[in-house]
Formats: structure tokens, C-alpha cells, sequence
């Protein structure tokens, strides 16, 4: 199991989140561009807690070089895996020649991956959609992953729709490009010696499990934020670990302390960190007036722990 690396949601204090709720899941940073790894501030791009192992860095580019260099340090800042996106939609990603692009010049990120691994001992591994734009045909995936397996890479990760890189925004990528499992399960025929896991449209136990009788993993993305105590289960169910120990309540204390230490070490506002854990009471009565306290701007100049207090009287039933 793993969540998903998604753009401007999973940071280091996301990932810290998630890592109170489930101990063993695979955790993704978002994309990172290579360019901004090596020339953007290198700490300030790949700072993250010890807590959060098994963690991978997810990678964006198209330059071999580039690339290396990027998964050097991120390989020398302790990542377990770094991960090569190619599948993100997006028009500024486009621009650049990365993301799904990609997928057109298999050939080059052939490249990409032997100059990586050159440079790293921990795996090297990709994400990509089942195709481009309208395109169906099987073999256009197939014959990628096949380019990729004879450059070294054996573990994919498939988001199980196509990328339509004209007309569509990304969020509309992320829904209106038809689910095609199919398409995963087959290559899972033709290419038995891979880890290959699947991601898309993952959101609940019964899918979960049906993927893992056919597959070898499954990334959740927007469910596992929206609904993350769905995380507190994964490890009994799906690591043969104990669920989370915590209750909800102990969780937001979790994470309340860590706003506190966050703001005394490195001057990050609550705000930057709470907005991650508003769908803890997914489901919960109660749970829109607490995360309108979390989520209220008016509050954002209190400490912590002022809103916390706050947070907790909006559980209470009115006397």
C-alpha cells in the first residue's frame, strides 16, 4: 500500500500525518522538479522527519544529467526509492518535456532510469498512465514498460487512465479519462517478473483488495486525504501489523504538538500544517464545525493550541 505523491498536498508535514496513522504504508513526496532539487534550494526541497520512513522521492525531468544529480541527493538525504513521474498532465509540465509527455520517447527515459541507477543503490522506479491522449492501443503501453524493463526498471506504478494532454485541466485528468484496469491486469500477463501496482479511482477496502489478489500493491491518492482514517486500518489489514494505537483524539494531539515544535524550530505558521488533517473526522457528527475552526483564517494569528482548545468545544453538544 502506499499514498499517492500528489502536488502541493504531500509535504513533509502531510507525510507526517499520514505516518501517525499508519506505520508501514509507503509514503511519496509531491514531484519535485530535478532542476529545483539541485539548484532550488536542495534542503528546503528534501528535508523530511526520520518518522516517516519507508518514504520516495518522486522526481520530475526529462534531463539524464539532470535526473542523476537529483536522485544523488535524494538518495544521500536517506529516500528509499526515487520515483520518476511520468504521468502528470499538466500544460506547465508539458512545456518542459516531463510528466507524461514522457511516455512518447520511452527511449529517452530508458536514459533517464540507467543514469539514475548509476548513481543510487535504492530502487529506481516509475509512474505513468496507461496512455496518451485518446490513444487505446495497448501496445503503446506495453512496448513502453517492455523499453523500460530491458534499461533496468522493475517496478511501475500505473495510473490506470490515459493522460489527454490537450483539453483537459489536470484535475479533470484525474476523472474524466476513463478507469481501465484491464489494461494493468494485462500487463501484468505479459510482464510476470515485475512489481507492478496500480493506482486510480482506489477508494475503498472492497476495490483494495480486489486489485491485490491481481496485482502486487495499490497507491490511494485523493481518497487517502480526503477520508486519511481510512489509513488507521491498513497495517492490520494489509501489512499483517497492528492498526493505529491512537484514537482520533490522539492523533489531532499528535499533531498539535507537532505544530508547536514546527513553529519553534523552523517558524512554520499552523495554518501551513493543519489544513492536512481536516478530514480526520471525515463522516463524524460534529466534524464540519471542527474543521471550520482548523480552517478559519480569522484564527490564524493564535497559537496553536488556542485553536485546539477551540476545536475540541465545537465536539461538544450544545447545552
Amino acid at each position: 500500500m502506499s499514498v499517492a505523491p500528489m502536488m502541493d498536498w504531500t509535504d513533509r508535514h502531510c507525510r507526517y500525518f499520514h505516518r501517525l496513522l499508519t506505520r508501514r504504508t509507503r509514503l511519496y513526496t509531491e514531484m519535485l522538479h530535478a532542476g529545483a532539487v539541485i539548484h532550488g534550494g536542495t534542503e528546503r526541497h528534501l528535508r523530511f522527519h526520520a518518522e516517516e520512513h519507508p518514504v520516495a522521492l518522486q522526481l520530475g525531468g526529462s534531463d539524464p544529467a539532470d535526473l542523476a544529480r537529483a536522485a544523488r541527493l535524494g538518495a544521500q538525504w536517506g529516500y528509499d526509492e526515487i520515483n520518476l513521474n511520468c504521468g502528470c498532465p499538466s500544460e506547465r509540465v508539458q512545456r518542459g518535456a516531463f510528466g507524461a509527455s514522457l511516455m512518447k520517447a520511452p527511449q529517452r527515459v530508458a536514459d533517464c532510469i540507467r543514469a539514475m541507477q548509476d548513481q543510487v543503490d535504492v530502487p529506481v522506479t516509475v509512474k505513468h498512465r496507461i496512455g496518451v491522449d485518446r490513444q487505446e492501443d495497448y501496445g503503446f503501453v506495453r512496448d513502453f514498460v517492455g523499453t523500460l524493463t530491458d534499461a533496468g526498471c522493475n517496478v511501475f506504478i500505473v495510473h490506470a487512465r490515459n493522460a489527454w494532454l490537450q483539453g483537459l485541466s489536470p484535475k479533470e485528468n484525474r476523472d474524466v479519462p476513463p478507469l481501465r484496469y484491464a489494461v494493468v491486469h494485462r500487463l501484468r500477463a505479459d510482464f510476470p517478473g515485475i512489481t507492478l501496482a496500480i493506482n486510480g479511482g482506489m477508494d475503498s477496502d472492497a476495490l483494495v483488495q480486489e486489485q491485490l489478489r491481481a496485482l502486487d500493491g495499490v497507491m490511494v491518492g485523493r481518497a487517502a486525504y480526503h477520508n486519511p482514517w481510512w489509513l488507521a486500518r491498513w497495517d492490520a489489514l494489509y501489512h499483517g501489523g497492528e492498526p493505529c494505537p491512537l484514537t482520533r483524539d490522539g492523533v489531532e494531539l499528535a499533531m498539535l504538538q507537532y505544530m508547536e515544535r514546527e513553529a519553534a524550530r523552523h517558524g512554520t505558521p499552523w495554518p501551513h500544517i493543519a489544513r492536512h488533517m481536516l478530514g480526520l473526522r471525515h463522516g463524524l457528527p460534529g466534524a464540519r464545525l471542527w474543521r471550520q475552526v482548523w480552517s478559519d483564517h480569522l484564527l490564524r494569528e493564535l497559537p496553536a493550541q488556542a485553536v485546539h482548545a477551540r476545536a475540541l468545544q465545537s465536539k461538544m453538544p450544545s447545552l
